[in-house]
């Protein structure tokens, strides 16, 4: 039998000022010549700090521009007219240009270094983009990062809806790695050990941080780490299974039903709590963290019909079929739209 060989980031800096040191980081991998692409308006409001900290350290930036478009088309041209003296390829942002820049440099077969500005998901660390593919979000293998530099000051200032969406992304690997182990007693899937470990402890170390606030350092801190390291159990298994189960199964069916869907992690949080209910398994904890993060607070906000949800619920299997999870057998379906109406947590998210 062959070992496993798995991608990992060569370079990982998690904490405060970590963007202002982005042209030392590139310069000690050797990295000369380099493209960056931004999400919306952070040229404007970060763009000129990276460009000058790359120059001090004598690094050419060969082209930079802003990235809105996330059609597999578009980026497939992008990437073809990329300068052919690029060293690496930097994507500054959100979840859509991060993805579009770690296709681009998974086509080029250049490095990728993962900048993200929020914490809204453990995008900024897989190794697949969500993209649009003949008019659907479609994912697609793309570039693990060959590094991730995660400023703690830029996330704490980001609107708070996308710090809950990377809480509701983090609590979502407790059902997650329960419907993998529920598919590998039935005989739908296989374990693998290092992977599902290297997911648990980066939940449950989590889930276990104190705080005062969410926008607290070393929590933000933890979240950032804990959504990298599923990245990586996920390309240690091969797949998205360590950090996706059927709570993602919900969120992506409201992505096809709803004209506006929420957030990713935000509809993921909430199918975790269902999900969670369903099998059983420490809802008590997401319960709580969901309570004492104000995430059930932000949710009771957003007017959600619960109606969308039950849909969801019976859609959820047809997302993967090829899947096995709690939501792929009749009886937990029922179960999950039974807890949807009646659970007294969800009346208050609800209303």
């Amino acid at each position: 039998m062959a070992g496993s060989h798995i991608a990992i980031p060569t370079v990982l800096k998690v904490g405060q000022g970590a963007l202002g040191s982005i042209g030392t980081y590139l310069k000690d991998s050797g990295f000369r010549q380099v493209v960056i692409y931004f999400g919306n308006g952070l040229i404007e409001m970060l763009g000129y700090n990276v460009i000058e900290s790359l120059s001090q350290d004598g690094i050419t930036v060969l082209e930079y521009k802003e990235l809105d478009s996330i059609h597999i088309d578009d980026i497939i041209n992008l990437a073809f007219s990329i300068d052919t003296k690029a060293q690496a390829i930097i994507g500054i942002g959100g979840g859509k240009v991060i993805d579009a820049a770690k296709y681009a440099a998974y086509l080029r077969k250049l490095p990728f270094f993962s900048v993200p500005t929020s914490a809204s998901s453990d995008g900024f660390s897989s190794a697949s983009a969500s993209l649009i593919v003949n008019g659907r979000r479609t994912s697609v293998p793309a570039r693990m990062a060959y590094g991730i530099i995660a400023d703690t000051d830029v996330i704490r200032s980001a609107p708070v809806k996308y710090l809950y969406s990377g809480i509701g992304d983090m609590v979502a690997k407790i059902t997650a790695l329960y419907d993998w182990l529920y598919e590998d007693q039935n005989g739908y899937a296989e374990l693998n050990d290092f992977a599902m470990m290297i997911a648990k402890k980066a939940v449950n170390s989590f889930v276990r941080t104190p705080f005062e606030s969410i926008r607290d350092d070393l929590f933000l801190k933890e979240l950032l780490d804990s959504l990298a390291l599923s990245g990586i159990a996920n390309e240690i298994a091969g797949g998205s299974s360590p950090t996706s189960g059927s709570e993602h199964l919900i969120s992506h069916a409201l992505d096809k039903m709803l004209e506006t869907p929420q957030l990713h992690g935000i509809q993921v949080g909430i199918a975790t709590y269902i999900m969670s209910r369903v099998q059983d398994h420490r809802y008590q904890r997401v319960n709580m963290i969901f309570t004492d993060t104000g995430f059930w607070d932000y949710v009771a906000t957003l007017n959600l019909k619960r109606e969308d949800y039950e849909k969801a619920i019976d859609l959820a299997p047809s997302i993967k079929p090829h899947r096995h999870t709690y939501l792929h057998e009749e009886q937990y379906r029922k179960q999950a739209k039974e807890i949807l109406w009646e659970d007294e947590v969800l009346k208050k998210v609800f209303g």
